[in-house]
């Protein structure tokens, strides 16, 4: 017989679960486009499930959800992981609605282009958004912990972010993946 599972009470949880996939969706592996809605769908969700109701039973906590700006755009070869992270930022609203007359604080991050390991593990180190220059990842993660403690319902980290997410709510979709497609195509960096 198991020992009765014990759970530490989380005041903060950080949800920063992701894993992209670049290239077309018809020529990636359906194992590949599988592990990436695992990884930022379900796992973030059931993460989110596990902990939040027991800071919603205490009436308090705070939870920070990287999101995307990628989020807010269809992703022309990144179509995948662009959805996830549609997803990933609806899901922070609607949860931070549903918990609006407690005091939990639900914030989600949707940060740009950050310097990781992401374009090269997403194979997007030949399109020109593999290749620009990247946000700091501390300067992303000190703006989502600011907002988080703020109180603010999401933080689009750096002025060229918040500049692009404000121009997708009113560009057509169309452009909009078309403009992705100009950062993420295959072969669209300078050094291929």
């Amino acid at each position: 017989m198991s020992a009765p599972c014990r759970t530490r009470t989380v005041d903060a949880l950080y949800a920063n679960a992701g894993r992209g996939l670049g290239r077309a969706f018809l020529d990636q592996d359906f194992a590949d486009i599988r592990r990436v809605i695992d990884t930022n769908v379900t796992g973030t969700t059931y993460l989110i499930h596990r902990f939040v109701r027991d800071m919603r039973d205490r009436n308090q906590g705070r939870v920070l959800i990287t999101g995307s700006i990628a989020g807010l755009m269809p992703g022309s070869f990144q179509a995948v992981y662009n959805a996830t992270k549609a997803y990933v930022d609806s899901f922070a609203y609607a949860l931070r609605n549903e918990l609006q007359d407690t005091d939990v604080v639900i914030t989600v991050l949707m940060p740009g282009p950050t310097e990781s390991e992401f374009f090269e593990t997403a194979d997007l180190l030949d399109t020109k958004v593999g290749q620009m220059k990247k946000d700091d990842p501390a300067f992303v993660a000190r703006q989502g912990y600011e907002a988080l403690m703020r109180g603010d319902a999401h933080e689009v980290a750096g002025w060229a972010n918040k500049l692009q997410a404000m121009m997708a709510r009113f560009t057509p979709p169309g452009q909009l993946a078309q403009m992705h497609r100009g950062l993420t195509e295959p072969g669209s960096g300078k050094h291929h």
